[in-house]
């Protein structure tokens, strides 16, 4: 306990220190709202994706490189992304929601996991608030983006349907791409085929496509899984259906963490809103690097202490033979459940645990490999999601197609020999908003050095001596099904793809821009 309280104040006293000094650095300025862009004009930057990612681009553009001309392209018809998309009972963030919100914009709320609806509306009010929700439009599926190196600009091709149907396709120009789409197919999911389904009664949903009208009250649901989205539906499901079972072909680490952060709460009744959620953030940020560390350091230790507190909190119910992964903690993603929701279901016993494998299909349910029968009504396949590379755009460099595969990764954000072209994506273990802010505000420092200087183009490149690397050290399934496809990682900086805020934080945010690695030319 001593130890908790040491660490908890030293993180405090750290939060205060790294707050006061972004405040008197001015990296939080209020944003300046947006102005259209006469449609025949270049762009100076086309974000592409509208969610968490991309609102956050453009809100970072109008703070701290104003006068940028901007637009995003969003194929969707609303904001918000992932927490526009996915519907299904319970759907809530897998991390705080402190560090997933952005560093600009206070939560007001009291969850600690958010609720899948709050987020949405939080990155909604974000865009209206700054008067970004204007320069979004809206069913524009970006297809191809297309570099010409005498012009300096990229041609952005979009497809959107018009009110009676027909496909049409759009041009944009601009001088740089800030690509935000996320790393899965909102159109596709893993899923599986199964033997017999066909024969099924009941209803077969996968979460990324959950109907609205699908009703599960009174019913006996199998959910086949058991990563994020599955503990988030069981338990869920398992308050008004008659029984719910997760199937799952092997476990995940789970971790029971507080639903509300109290620490946030007493802190929002002591100091501005903007000061506590900058303490809580930080405190959030450096006890989740404290843990991680354990994990990796001492992962029988960290795995210990998760099926002791599984233990606790489901009883005589427990079998640690379900809650034990054959990988390394955060080998793949540990699954938090606030205030340890899924163990209080299979404790109360409205929701079971099954570690085992399909058979086949039968007219009432589930026939396992172990010869054991699983009786339902609804099958949902919480069977994961499809990665998707640079958000399956087409990019050609005057005219020769791009190999993202035998690209290399810049700082986890820029593709080697690619010019005026930056890449979010976050962290595989904390929140994706970490990274996302970290890239957002290098592009604003790229964009701002560019017209102080006249320069034209930026782009990484690769020298000798760089060895590839996976870009992932990570085995989730998601991953693995595409890490063909996907660049790499090098051998040593800046070309390392690290999975640690504070080293990014350095990385990015504050070391030089004329490191030897990226190349500017073509001054005006």
């Amino acid at each position: 306990m001593k130890n908790r309280s040491l660490l908890l104040t030293l993180g405090l006293l750290a939060a205060a220190g790294l707050w006061w000094t972004s405040r008197r650095t001015g990296a939080t300025p209020r944003p300046r709202p947006a102005a259209p862009t006469p449609d025949g004009d270049p762009l100076d930057v086309l974000i592409v994706g509208a969610g968490l990612s991309g609102i956050g681009a453009a809100r970072h553009l109008l703070a701290r490189s104003p006068g940028q001309t901007f637009e995003i392209l969003e194929a969707r018809h609303a904001i918000g992304g992932t927490w526009d998309l996915f519907r299904y009972p319970g759907v809530r963030s897998d991390s705080d929601v402190h560090t997933l919100g952005y560093s600009f914009k206070p939560w007001e709320g009291n969850q600690s996991i958010a609720d899948g609806q709050d987020i949405r509306a939080y990155i909604r009010e974000a865009a209206d608030e700054a008067g970004v929700t204007r320069r979004v439009r809206f069913g524009q599926r970006v297809t191809r983006a297309d570099w010409s190196t005498p012009d300096a600009l990229w041609t952005v091709t979009s497809e959107h349907q018009d009110e009676d149907g027909t496909l049409r396709t759009t041009s944009r120009r601009a001088r740089f791409v800030f690509l935000c789409s996320g790393y899965y197919s909102y159109d596709e999911a893993h899923r599986p085929t199964f033997p017999d389904e066909g024969v099924f009664t009941g209803r077969i949903v996968h979460p990324q496509f959950w109907p609205p009208d699908l009703p599960y009250a009174g019913k006996r649901v199998v959910v086949i899984g058991s990563g994020a989205t599955a503990v988030t539906l069981v338990p869920a499901l398992a308050r008004t259906a008659a029984h719910v079972t997760m199937l799952q072909r092997s476990p995940s680490d789970v971790a029971s963490r507080p639903g509300t952060d109290e620490t946030a709460v007493r802190l929002r009744r002591l100091a501005p809103a903007p000061v506590a959620h900058a303490l809580v953030r930080w405190k959030n940020i450096l006890t989740g690097l404290f843990y991680y560390s354990v994990a990796r350091r001492n992962p029988d230790l960290f795995r210990a202490n998760l099926l002791q507190a599984a233990r606790e909190a489901i009883g005589e119910r427990f079998d640690a033979r379900h809650f034990t992964p054959s990988y390394r903690p955060w080998d793949q993603r540990v699954c938090a459940v606030p205030d340890g929701d899924l163990f209080t279901a299979i404790r109360d016993g409205r929701a079971t645990v099954v570690t085992d494998t399909v058979a086949a299909f039968t007219p009432g349910g589930l026939q396992l490999t172990s010869g054991e029968h699983l009786p339902a009504d609804i099958v949902v396949t919480a069977t994961g999601l499809k990665l998707n590379v640079l958000g399956d755009v087409r990019f050609t460099l005057d005219g020769e197609p791009l190999d993202v595969s035998r690209a290399l990764l810049y700082k986890g954000m820029m593709l080697s020999g690619v010019p005026n072209f930056a890449y979010a994506f976050g962290y595989t273990n904390s929140s994706w908003t970490l990274k996302a802010e970290l890239t957002a505000d290098y592009v604003c420092r790229l964009l701002n050095r560019m017209r102080r200087r006249g320069e034209r183009v930026v782009r990484p490149v690769r020298g000798a001596g760089v060895e590839e690397r996976p870009m992932l050290d990570f085995s989730s399934g998601y991953i693995t099904r595409s890490a063909g496809q996907l660049p790499k990682q090098g051998s040593r900086r800046p070309w390392q793809v690290y999975q640690n805020y504070l080293l990014d934080k350095y990385t990015i945010q504050f070391s030089p821009l004329d490191d030897g690695t990226l190349e500017f030319t073509g001054r005006t």
